[in-house]
Order: structure tokens, then sequence, then C-alpha cells
């Protein structure tokens, strides 16, 4: 499926900011918001790959011009096929890499053309919870090491204070105070997502960014990671980037909702508008593949 042509005169509403009637499509772009947490405006990431042997080089534009704003406290999904650049966005707001141009806005600075001093500074406001519950932990750690090591790095509190702040996290995401000696193997996945969602939580970010966090997991174990997360959210005030592929989740934690295809926001706006109202033939094609017990196959597209 290749992507519309824009409409002339489209509406538009900022994905994060304010809920409006319609949700924004086609690539409109949202104006400036200060007041934004976080705020991409022509975000790209090209990656230059070789074509083989005497065949020079392509460009892959894995983001190609991406704007979106994410206010405090608030949940911006972003939805889409494996390969249309949600981890790479991922990677560009945890400033892991740098973007090829355009602006990212962390707290009203542009992390793209900050200093290194400055991105060192803003990196513990910013925090990650990956996909892999089992991979992401290191085995050789205890629990209590792994919560510790973010205010080790930072270099905050004495080792009773960091104990105590990893007690205090580890019965904030429903895991006990025996767990603190004992290392990742001798948990479940959904314990290990909790132990991983502490660790993000350590350093009291403003921003999660969440890559797919429970698809490893469960089905009967999905839902209780994700009440875990609003109930913190609802508790620390925190953002999350929550990056998914299965729109009932989007449906059940989102504020605002953010479709990609191809490295561009092909719409965006309001999590209500999108259900509701899908404006871009790709949003209507994820909605109509979503599996539901309502209708007896899927519509057509």
């Amino acid at each position: 499926m290749s992507a519309a042509e824009p409409p002339q005169g489209a509406n538009s509403a900022p994905a994060g900011g304010s809920a409006a009637a319609q949700p924004q499509a086609w690539g409109d772009h949202t104006s400036v918001d200060s007041s934004a947490l976080l705020e991409a405006r022509d975000l790209a990431r090209h990656y230059r790959v070789s074509r083989g042997y005497l065949r020079g080089h392509a460009i892959v534009r894995a983001l190609d011009g991406v704007s979106f704003t994410l206010d405090q406290g608030r949940t911006l999904a972003v939805v889409g096929e494996s390969g249309c650049g949600k981890s790479t966005l991922a990677r560009q707001v945890t400033m892991v890499e740098a973007p090829t141009s355009g602006r990212l806005m962390l707290d009203g600075i542009d992390v793209a053309q900050a200093s290194a001093a400055t991105r060192k500074r803003l990196r513990p406001d910013v925090q990650m919870v990956f996909q892999n519950p089992y991979a992401s932990l290191n085995p050789r750690r205890t629990v209590g090491a792994l919560l510790e090591e973010p205010l080790v790095i930072q270099r905050r509190g004495s080792g009773a204070e960091r104990r105590e702040a990893a007690l205090a996290m580890m019965a904030k995401v429903g895991l006990r105070a025996e767990h603190y000696g004992r290392y990742p193997h001798m948990f479940s996945g959904g314990q290990r997502q909790r132990i991983a969602v502490a660790r993000a939580l350590m350093l009291r970010p403003r921003l999660v960014v969440a890559d797919e966090p429970i698809s490893a997991l469960d089905v009967s174990i999905q839902a209780q990671v994700l009440n875990l997360l609003l109930d913190l959210q609802q508790e620390l005030g925190v953002a999350y980037l929550f990056i998914a592929h299965n729109l009932q989740v989007v449906r059940h934690i989102a504020d605002d909702v953010m479709v990609m295809y191809l490295g561009k926001a092909v719409e965006q706006g309001p999590k209500e508008a999108i259900f509701a109202h899908p404006r871009h033939p790709y949003t209507r094609a994820l909605l109509a593949s979503t599996p539901s017990l309502r209708r007896g196959r899927l519509a057509s597209i």
C-alpha cells in the first residue's frame, strides 16, 4: 500500500496536545508548542548502506520528516508495521543516535544541536523499557544491584540511600523486599518486566520510552503490566512514548496516537478520533486487520 497524497485544506490536531475533534493526517505539521515536554519538528534519520560490489550506496530513510508533541503526564502511542521507523524514533528520543536533520526539543532544549555535556545532563530525564525482559536484565546481577546501578552511575546518594530507594521502587511495582537479593532467572517474565520498569524509573525521569514492553509476555500478564504503567503514570506524572503494534493495547493506554508508515507520520491525533474517524488508508487498514469478536470476518480494505 502506498501513502496517499495530502488533500488540500486537511484539518490538523497536535498529538499530545489538546483533544481535537479530528485526527491529523497525511503529514500535516503541528505548530511549535513551547510548553510541550517533547517536540519533534521534521525529524529525519537516514542511513547510507552499501548496494553491493561496484554498485555504490543507497540511502535508507528510516525517519523522514516526523513531527509531533508530547505533554507531561500523557501517553503518545506510536503504531505501525515492522520497519516503519518506530524503533529508529525511539533511538532518537533516547539520544542514542543523532538525527540526520530536524529538531528534537526536550523541555525546550534542542538535543540534536546540544553539546555533549547538555545531552549528558538530559539523559537521566529520558529512560527506556525494552521489549524483551529476558535480554534486558544482566543475569549476573541481583535485582538490588540492577536498580541501584542508575543511581551509582549518576553518583546519587550513599549506599544506604540507594538501597532504600531501590526497595521503595520495588514496592511501587509490586515486588517484595526479599526479591532484592535474587537474580533475574528466578523470576517470571512478568516479574522481570516489573524489574525493568522499576529500573527505568529509579532516576525519576520525566519521559519513558516503552518499546513494545508487553509483546514478549503471556496474554494473561499483559493487562497487569499495562495497569502498572498507568498507575505509575498517575502517581509520578511521567510521560510515555509507547511503541506498539497491538491496537487493542493502544486503545487501553494511549491518550494520543501517531501512525507511522515508511518512515513518515501519516496520521496523528487524540485516540478517540483516530479510532472513530481514521482518515488515512493505512490507518483504516490497521484497524480493519485488528481481530474482533464482534464481527465474523475482516472488513474489506
